[in-house]
């Protein structure tokens, strides 16, 4: 190794030694995540860049199986943010929660079925068996059964059963038959579709049908209000983080090469 390579490795591990002591004197904001959401595609952007840091914030994600694990521990104290739809926001807060939504994506999915299935419409799911993934609050679900009451007068809970499970369970379970129809985040949806699904009602249009907003986000992050309260500036932080993190992968492609393991 020639003098330069010495000083200029001397150099890297002293501006990585600097912002690991940096990042120890800021504020830590405990991130309880879906390990398969596509939010994780946003945090690892921001922590490869120093997005948290340079905003104020140190960001520690944690990993969890399903949504329902990342909430328990948002209202248990062992998280400070997850990313969670503003209906379940919505109805914790009118039991008294006192949560903050903070919007993040307008990505929505559908309810798909096979090509092959021979369904048409969401009346040839009665009595069949649909997965969702999300759980039974989730938003997509939640829009879709609003959606089949309105348009086909359809209890689509109480007319057919529902599979309840984590996305890549609900994948699978939706391309081997073993349910009809499927609701999935999105970017699980897009591999099921290029596997020989197709959407039977999208979020979108059944949004639309009920006359919301579809440009409203329904993603978003959430933290308890006493935690902003306390913390204004990490709340803001993480807003700015979020942002940049956005435009780094709207105009950087090389950006996408980091997260394409994720996909």
């Amino acid at each position: 190794m020639t003098n330069l390579n010495r000083l200029a490795a001397a150099v890297a591990a002293l501006v990585a030694l600097a912002g690991a002591v940096f990042a120890q004197d800021l504020p830590q904001l405990r991130a309880a995540l879906l390990k398969t959401g596509t939010v994780n595609w946003e945090i690892a952007t921001i922590k490869a860049n120093g997005f948290d840091t340079a905003n104020g914030f140190d960001l520690l994600v944690q990993d969890y199986a399903d949504n329902a694990a990342t909430r328990i521990a948002l209202e248990g104290g062992e998280a400070d943010v997850v990313v969670a739809d503003w209906i379940w926001v919505a109805m914790m807060r009118a039991e008294g929660k006192d949560f903050v939504f903070l919007p993040y994506s307008r990505a929505v999915g559908s309810l798909v079925v096979r090509d092959d299935s021979g369904i048409a419409s969401l009346s040839d799911l009665k009595g069949k068996k649909i997965g969702v993934a999300g759980g039974p609050l989730d938003k997509s679900w939640l829009i879709l059964r609003a959606y089949a009451e309105k348009q086909h007068g359809m209890d689509l809970a109480a007319e057919t059963e529902q599979v309840f499970g984590a996305p890549p369970l609900i994948f699978k379970a939706g391309l081997d038959g073993e349910t009809a129809g499927a609701v999935n985040f999105w970017h699980f949806l897009a591999k099921m579709k290029a596997k020989g699904m197709h959407d039977l009602v999208t979020v979108t249009e059944a949004a639309t049908a009920l006359g919301l907003d579809p440009d409203t986000p329904l993603l978003g992050y959430v933290l308890k209000d006493d935690y902003v309260a306390a913390h204004p500036e990490v709340a803001q932080g993480l807003a700015r983080a979020s942002a940049a993190a956005k435009e780094k992968l709207r105009t950087d492609d090389t950006a996408w090469d980091a997260i394409r393991p994720m996909m």
